[in-house]
């Protein structure tokens, strides 16, 4: 399967005029996001390559070059963590970048190329074009996520001011969004175990709920404290006959929306809403193109560092840089981020104004990117790109909810390759080959 998937894909985009060129694995180090792989040289003491954690790059430098649809099945590496959905280490994905190209050429590609093959392999249905587009912000208010599943559909409400006169002190002063199931046919266990897994999982602080019956007659859960304002709620969430609501509150608007998207999931899969055999893509636009860092409480970038403004240099010169927008985009599909893209900062002037804002000179740009931010002195194409990954697009045709199921020689969660003992130990002499010294540090 995994063999057939990708020909279609490469056959797709040979069909849409890209060519494969395969660039570099041993690399410089660069902040991509993620922790890199390092590599000691053996020529040069002290100093390493790093694997690449994508061609970035180098994609973008191509597009300097003349070669101006550029695809390859890039293998990436990233120091990161394992999920249900992400294997530790490398992983693959569709890379491509297309030069004089807008944010809509890439999407009417990637629109052209993949759902034919998801169809195919699959047997179900798959969205085709036009994906619907989502602004980041209407996705974490409607769906509580820039990763949302179509499938599921339920949206989430604002009921802040719905219960401003509520008595109930645990909702006081806080954001309240609600999750309404029109006709409910389910059990109070089924709710009881909603709320249980939440908060057990501290996917929520705290989850509430009521149901509306016969004659408007609100029961269960906080149903003594909605009885005095239920005129206002059943007629601003729109309720009838055997409404349930189930509710979250948080003071921070964010965390409110993330709490209400889970909540979402939790009750379209404990209540079997989901749409069946079908594929649901969408494209989530306009990321922020700065937030302030919860860890700093700085400016730093959201997204993509690589992208540009919408509104240009005019933008990051004028507007408030939490206002600015960015020309990113996600493509998601049931729910799961296939990958990430954007229309690239291709002007080194704008480049430069867009990480001043983050504190970081023009010493550090020219430092840290200087074959990408040199070819661009001499001229650079406006381009964009895109990567989907390659495993995550075979995990969800092959309807696997592990990754590792669709991996030839999978690591396992500690990133260990248990088949062949890696990591492993070398000898003395390949360190000293290297110029590696191990530091033992002792246990307290």
């Amino acid at each position: 399967m995994r063999s057939e998937i990708i020909k279609d894909l490469r056959e797709g985009m040979a069909k849409q005029g890209f060519i494969e060129i395969s660039t570099p694995i041993l690399t410089s180090s660069s902040p991509e996001g993620a922790r890199d792989y390092i590599v000691p040289s053996r020529m040069h003491p002290g100093k390493f390559y790093a694997l690449p954690q994508a061609p970035q790059q180098y994609k973008q430098i191509l597009m300097c070059s003349g070669f101006d649809r550029y695809f390859q099945i890039a293998p990436c590496f990233r120091d990161e963590a394992a999920r249900a959905d992400r294997s530790p280490g490398e992983f693959y994905q569709l890379d491509m970048e297309m030069a004089f190209a807008e944010q809509e050429d890439v999407f009417n590609v990637v629109e052209a190329v993949l759902p034919p093959v998801f169809a195919k392999h699959s047997g179900w249905a798959a969205d085709k074009s036009p994906f619907i587009r989502i602004p980041y912000r209407e996705a974490m208010e409607k769906y509580g996520s820039d990763k949302p599943d179509l499938r599921n559909p339920l949206e989430i409400t604002d009921a802040t001011k719905l219960f401003e006169k509520c008595e109930f002190g645990a909702i006081k002063n806080c954001v309240i969004k609600a999750v309404v199931v029109k006709d409910f046919k389910g059990t109070r266990k089924q709710i009881d175990e909603i709320c249980a897994e939440l908060t057990a999982q501290e996917y929520a602080k705290a989850v509430y709920w009521f149901k509306v019956g016969q004659n408007n007659e609100v029961s269960g859960g906080i149903a003594k404290f909605v009885n005095n304002i239920k005129d206002g709620v059943i007629n601003g969430l729109g309720l009838g006959n055997d409404s349930l609501v189930m509710l979250v509150a948080n003071p921070k608007l964010l965390a409110a929306q993330k709490e209400a998207g889970r909540l979402r999931t939790a009750i379209g899969t404990k209540l079997d809403l989901l749409e069946k055999n079908i594929f649901r893509f969408c494209w989530i636009v306009d990321f922020p193109m700065y937030e302030i860092g919860e860890e700093s409480g700085e400016l730093e970038f959201c997204h993509n560092p690589f992208s540009m403004p919408q509104g240009g240099m005019d933008a990051l010169k004028n507007q408030d840089p939490l206002d600015i927008l960015a020309y990113q985009y996600d493509i998601i599909c049931n729910g799961v981020e296939l990958s990430s893209g954007a229309v690239r900062n291709h002007d080194p002037e704008i480049m430069i104004k867009a990480f001043a804002l983050v504190g970081m000179g023009e010493d550090v740009v020219s430092e840290k990117f200087p074959a990408m931010f040199n070819a661009f002195k001499f001229g650079a194409p406006p381009h964009a790109g895109v990567a989907p990954g390659v495993d995550r697009m075979i995990m969800l045709i092959c309807d696997t909810p592990n990754i590792r199921e669709v991996i030839p020689f999978p690591m396992n969660k500690s990133a260990e390759d248990v088949l062949m003992n890696a990591p492993s130990t070398v000898t003395q002499k390949q360190l000293d080959d290297v110029h590696i010294c191990i530091k033992q540090t002792q246990k307290k």
